[in-house]
Formats: C-alpha cells, structure tokens, sequence
C-alpha cells in the first residue's frame, strides 16, 4: 500500500513539474527521486555487496544519480517511477506463502480411544504408545499406522495411495494414520505413532520440497549482468572521446531498461488474469513461466484423469431375468447401507428412475454384502466370499468378474431365492475430456507424459489406455509419488505434476510446477499447488499450459521491441541528438508499447479454446465400457 501511495504522489510531482517547472524554486520531480528512487538504490545495495550480484537496480540506480549529478531531475524522477511500478506490478504477481503443512497436520485426527483397564479411554495423540489397542468407529479417522485386531472395515485410503475404491480391512490387514473408516468398526494393534506413521512422513516430504524450491530468477536480472557494465563503459567511452558528460550521462539514462522492467510483470498479470477468466487460478509469475517451460507432465489418475467417484459401468444379467430388475432389486437393498458401493448402485437406480421396492429383514453382512426380503424373496448383494459362505454360486459369472477386476471394475453380485440373477460393476471412470487432453499437451511440446497411481497395475494400464496415456507407475503411494517427480527432475525435465488428493501434495510440491484439481479435490493439493483448475474440466491443464508459452513468447517479444529501441536511442544519445530529457521520453513510448502488446494475452484463450468435445467417446467392445450415459448389458440371457 505504501509502496502505491509512493508511486501517486512521485506521479502527480513529475506532472506538475512537466506543466508549470520549478514552484517556488523547488522541482517536484524530487518528490519521485526521494520515493522511488531510495528504495530502489537500497536494493541495489543490498544486492550488490550483502548478495554479491548486479541486477537490473544497480543499472537504474546508477543512472538515476548520474541524471541527478548534472540537474536532470525530471529525468531521474522519471525513470525511478518506471522502474517502480515495475517493480509493483511484479510483486503483485508473487503468490502468498502456501499453508499447505499448516493444513496437513489440522487433517491428521489429534485424539484416540484406547483400551485402558478393559475401558475404551479418549486420550490425546500424544499419550498413544505402541502396542496400544485403539478403537476406530465408522465415519472416524485412524489415528495411528497398525494391524486391525479385530472387526471388518471398508476404510478409504484415498488421501495417501489415491484408490477411489474403499479398501476392506479385516484381522491381520494393515491401516494407515488418516484413511478413513466408511462403515464397520475396527479394533487395531498400533505398530507406529507420531512422527513414525506414514502420514507424518508425507508431511515431512512436502516440507523439504517447500524448502528447496526456490523462485526462479528474473530474466531482466540474467540480461543484468551484461547490461550494467556494457553501459557503464559505453557511457565512459562517450565522454573520454567527446568530454560531454551530458551526452555520457543520457546514454546511462537511455541505457536504463525501463521497458525492460515492464516486459515481464505486464505479460505475467494479463496472462494471470486471462486464466482466472477461465477457471485457472495461477498464484505467481514463477509457476505462470514454469509451465509454459515443462516438457513432462505427470498426471494422478483418480479425480485427475478420472472422475474420481464410483459409478455403475454395467449389469449383467442371467436367465430371463431383466437387467432393470437386477438393477432395481440391488438398489432397493443398498438403500439400506452406507457402503461407497452401496451409494452408487443406489444413484444408478435414481438415475434410472426405477421405482424400488420395500425391503423386510434388511440385514447388513459387514466386509461382505446385505440381505433383505423383497417381494417375498430372499435377496443376497454382495461379494464372491459373501456367496460362498451362503452356499451360491458364481461360476455363471465367474470368467466375466475376473475380466473386469484386471481393469479396475468391482463385482457386486445379486441372488434370489438362493440363485445367481446377475452382477453389477462398477468403477471409477475415465473423464471425457482426458484424452484430448493428452493429445493436446503432446502438440504443444510436452514429450514425457506419465500417470502415478495408488491401484493395482491391471486397473492402472486399463485407465491410462483410456486416457492415451502411455506411461504408468502403479501402486504408487506419496513417498513413490515424491521420488517419480526427482527422478524426472534429474534427467533434466522441466516436471509439472498434475493431482487433487492429499496423497499428492508432496508430488505437487517437488515438480517444478503443481496443478492441483481444485473443484473436487483436497484443500491440501490446492495450497501446496502453484496452479489450480477451479472446475473439473481437466482440459484446462492444456489451456495453462498453452497460455504459459504465450506468455514467454510475448516476454520475449517485449524484450527484443524495448531492446531494439534502446539500442536506436543509444546511438541517437551518442551522435548527441537525444539528450537526458529526450532519453527519459523514449521509455514513456517503449513501455506503452509493452503494455499494448502484454495485454493481447487477456483474451488469448478467448480466442484460441476451441469447443470442448461433448460426445463420450466409443469404445471396442462392451466388456471395455465406461459410457457416460446408460448401462451395458454385460451377461448373456440364459432362457
């Protein structure tokens, strides 16, 4: 703020100088040398002997005092307040630190309940020891990394492998610090606690990966380090050649790259303010050149590539029973229960606008199914073991489940009377938008693209395929994540990482540029990100990564004008025909031009998005299918 107030008041005294000179014998230009100028040299100074390099302050720092020196206060005012606003518009651009560990430690859950004297005791975190026995209702986080004791669970470890299905725990399985336990209670054997548990070493990556990532330097501060000597020694060789200290001073004045300063903030904001237009929130300059930099992009699967929730893909049915009906019967069942599954099948039903039926003697078989009675008859929906131990078979279905399990689809089986009716998959599925995407990114120079995924490697390969994706690293979890991001960034790739979980933080972190999936993800993948897509729409990742390298193309185009015109004005500046004054003007016409040329990038992606597809795409065979619309009948009728 005071910074802006500066920059009003340095304006308002060049304006008046400009109309009506000195007042009273003062030059107001002075009000712009005292409060732009000192700023601007005390950076400079810091620069030059506390860091031990020269950037583009100690050039203008530099020409403001030698404009001083021979009376050229308008000059010198003139071109601090460029050099200013510059600086402001830049500042702007820088995002606020992320709080992404400040809210990774609010996620993880500050108390359990253990066992104590045959009483299960809520105590801290802190109090929990190894070996303790710890109680995790349904709804509730696991606070610790153990074995389950005793009871069954469907625990959703979404925040740190990224399975968009629950996983079903039972004794002799392992849980980890902050998945969640859906349905079922659980009794588990703490191993690890504190800072030892899984959660606490995601924690620990994304602050290391915080620490080392550094801003990138300003490209202006590279051309520094040759500008500033280059005219230095041309200023010094005019006046030894013609002993003119005005004409030695205008070419510093000249040689100040005002222009050069606007080129990139200018750019930056209407690039930034173009993305917000279209959903792309992009919180620095840094990650607005970084991504029009990367040449690799690694995307999360579940909620990235995917929709990220659990939808019915297909019902098969047996006999002559209608595939509605197994649909219908499924439903009327899973009404009853809180399982993931359960809720699909249920909104699949809705979405059908099946009429359900009543269910009597609902009757919930944990880890395994439900039973109930509908119509009269004794319905089963459930799993293969849950059959099993009902005495039904599932051989008729058998081959089919198998088949789609290697591609990530989860069986749940219907029975009546004792008998095998059908079988309902469901998966998470593909995005519409996601292979266009891929392709996209592919024509705009992103060579390297890969997908990081907690799920097995069948469901893994069956997805990317999907995607156009061609590159999978399955069975991936955070520290996995992490160390795919460091081996790309090794071989020299600029790595942007592209994910919406917790799981994902330290991966976002680490890459050279993180986008995080804001609309359905995690609070914690949008702070640790450098960029988030505020819709679902995955295609936006192409759009910020096409807009980025505009921006670096109309930066470079900004340089080379302001150069091109400095270098004329140097040589006017020599031949003595454009003096301090003159020079000063010269940066008013060059950074004008700047600004009219960044301000094309504030409706580049107006003009450039062409229309998003909206027809799901076909597929080769119905066992494959993940249709957006409808389902498939995936058995065979049997009459």
């Amino acid at each position: 703020m005071l910074q802006k107030k500066a920059m009003i008041v340095s304006g308002a005294g060049l304006l008046v100088s400009w109309l009506y000179g000195e007042m009273g014998g003062l030059d107001t230009s002075w009000l712009a040398v005292f409060l732009c100028g000192l700023p601007i040299a005390w950076a400079a100074l810091k620069e030059l002997f506390i860091e031990k390099t020269i950037n583009s302050d100690v050039l203008v720092t530099i020409a403001i005092v030698a404009a001083v020196a021979i009376g050229e206060i308008f000059a010198a005012g003139e071109v601090a307040l460029i050099m200013m606003l510059g600086m402001w518009l830049e500042n702007r651009t820088v995002a606020k630190a992320a709080s992404a560990l400040e809210e990774m430690v609010q996620m993880a859950p500050q108390t359990a309940r253990i066992k104590r004297q045959d009483e299960w005791v809520e105590v801290v975190l802190e109090k929990v020891a190894r070996g303790d026995l710890i109680l995790v209702k349904p709804g509730e986080k696991v606070p610790v990394d153990g074995i389950v004791a005793s009871g069954q669970a469907a625990v959703n470890q979404a925040a740190l492998t990224g399975e968009s299905l629950p996983v079903e725990k039972r004794v002799g399985d392992e849980v980890f610090m902050g998945t969640i336990n859906t349905n079922g209670s659980i009794e588990v054997v703490a191993q690890r606690v504190g800072e030892e548990t899984t959660f606490a070493k995601v924690t620990r990556l994304v602050a290391e990966a915080m620490e080392r990532k550094a801003p990138v330097q300003r490209l202006l501060d590279k051309w520094a380090a040759w500008i500033v000597p280059s005219s230095l020694a041309l200023a010094a060789l005019m006046f030894c050649l013609t002993g003119d200290l005005v004409r030695a001073v205008t070419i510093l004045i000249v040689f100040c790259p005002c222009a050069l300063v606007l080129a990139t903030p200018t750019a930056i904001m209407a690039g930034i303010g173009s993305a917000a237009k279209h959903g792309i929130l992009i919180k620095s300059g840094v990650a607005l050149e970084q991504v029009g930099l990367v040449n690799a992009i690694l995307f999360d699967k579940t909620g990235t590539l995917t929709e990220g929730k659990l939808q019915v893909t297909g019902v098969a049915r047996l006999r002559s029973v209608r595939q509605e009906d197994v649909l219908r019967v499924a439903a009327a069942l899973e009404r009853h229960s809180e399982h993931p599954l359960a809720q699909a099948i249920v909104a699949a039903g809705e979405a059908q606008r099946l009429e359900l039926p009543e269910v009597e003697s609902f009757l919930v078989h944990p880890g395994n199914g439900v039973s109930g009675r509908i119509e009269g008859k004794e319905v089963l929906v459930g799993n293969r073991r849950f059959f099993a131990e009902m005495g039904v078979s599932t051989d008729e279905l058998r081959q089919l489940q198998e088949e789609q399990e290697k591609t990530g689809q989860t069986a749940v089986f219907v029975a009546s009377e004792g008998k095998l009716v059908g079988m309902v998959s469901l998966a998470d599925r593909v995005r519409l938008e996601s292979r266009d995407t891929v392709g996209l990114l592919r024509l705009h120079g992103v060579g390297e693209i890969a997908m990081l995924t907690g799920d097995n490697q069948g469901a893994a390969t069956h997805i990317a395929r999907q995607a156009g994706v061609t590159t999978v690293f399955a069975e991936q979890f955070p520290e996995a994540k992490y160390q795919r991001v460091e081996e790309y960034r090794k071989r020299g790739l600029i790595v942007g990482m592209v994910g919406d979980g917790i799981n994902d933080a330290p991966a976002l972190t680490s890459a050279h540029v993180g986008i995080a999936m804001g609309a359905g993800g995690t609070q914690i993948a949008a702070e640790a990100a450098d960029i988030v897509i505020m819709t679902d729409d995955i295609s936006k990742v192409a759009d910020a990564v096409k807009l980025g390298r505009k921006t670096l193309q109309v930066i470079r185009e900004n340089l080379i004008v302001s150069s091109t015109i400095n270098l004329a004005a140097v040589g006017l500046a020599m031949l003595g025909i454009v003096g301090p004054v003159g020079g000063a003007f010269v940066h008013n016409a060059t950074s004008v031009l700047v600004v009219l040329n960044s301000a094309r990038l504030l409706h580049y992606l107006s003009t450039q998005n062409k229309q998003k597809r909206t027809t799901p795409p076909a597929h080769s065979s119905c066992e494959s299918c993940t249709c957006a619309k409808g389902f498939c009948d995936l058995g065979t009728s049997k009459g």
